[in-house]
């Protein structure tokens, strides 16, 4: 039999290894070898010790059918304090690029950052029904799969251009928001079922002409776009935006390319 302390660490990695999964207690009676009682105890305790690290909690659910699910949160020190240091890192001027942008791909390639950035997400949306993580190609990919991997959700990815390997394709075109161009976005008839809940992820978003282009091809499936989150928003473009229910973690407020400055403020994550 296993030590309940053994027991506490194997529960504990299981629950983190699968968030947002109902777990029976018959199922972790019969996998770690011990009554349901003591079962019941140990997640107690593994209840209270997520709620006191700011980590999340355990939801129980009652019933023949019942058990208890991971649900991820962030506290909000936590939150601050990430969000800051992510402003104070995207205000060094040496990130300036031409039209206002910022380089980001460092940002974007580092897997704490990014799983960091995955976890606030997935604690904003935890108490929303979401069936899958809809991004499109390419800079929003790794931000999709942390958001979607503590949502335990796939993820679509709409992409630009049809592949092969994608099948039978809907395809709209749209206008971007900053360039006024029309684009064309494509997305495989397998990847969504009619009727899906759908949370957009995305990097970076100026007027909103590429989630709303997303928005509009999801209707081709009758999909339901149940939040939109992206990483960064730009300010210069808020009087045309076409979006308007969205998520953002930080807002490039300010980018000025003759004197090197750049001002970087909390987005609005922390508003209700």
């Amino acid at each position: 039999m296993m030590k309940r302390s053994d027991r506490l660490v194997a529960m504990t990695n299981y629950l983190i290894e699968h968030p947002m999964e109902l777990v029976s207690l018959p199922f972790f009676s019969e996998k770690y070898g011990a009554a349901k009682s003591s079962i019941s105890e140990d997640l107690a305790i593994v209840h209270r010790i997520f709620e006191e690290e700011g980590v999340g909690y355990l939801a129980s659910v009652s019933g023949a059918a019942g058990g208890v699910k991971y649900i991820p949160k962030v506290s909000a020190t936590y939150s601050e304090k990430f969000i800051d240091e992510l402003c104070n890192q995207l205000e060094d001027p040496s990130r300036i690029l031409p039209g206002g942008y910022l380089f980001m791909s460092d940002v974007l390639g580092n897997p704490h950052t990014v799983r960091n950035i995955g976890r606030l997400f997935a604690a904003r949306f935890s108490d929303v029904k979401i069936d899958s993580v809809v991004t499109v190609a390419t800079k929003g990919i790794p931000l999709a799969y942390a958001v979607a991997s503590f949502l335990d959700v796939p993820v679509i990815i709409v992409r630009r251009d049809p592949k092969v390997t994608e099948g039978s394709t809907v395809s709209i075109n749209y206008v971007s928001g900053s360039s006024r161009k029309i684009q064309t976005m494509v997305l495989s008839k397998r990847s969504l079922q009619e009727g899906e809940n759908v949370c957009i992820i995305d990097d970076f978003m100026k007027a909103g002409g590429t989630i709303n282009g997303i928005k509009n091809l999801l209707k081709e499936f009758n999909a339901n776009v149940a939040a939109i989150g992206v990483l960064a928003e730009a300010e210069d473009e808020e009087e045309d935006r076409v979006v308007e229910d969205y998520t953002s973690l930080i807002q490039i407020k300010n980018v000025d390319a003759n004197n090197q400055q750049i001002e970087v403020i909390k987005g609005n994550y922390f508003h209700e």
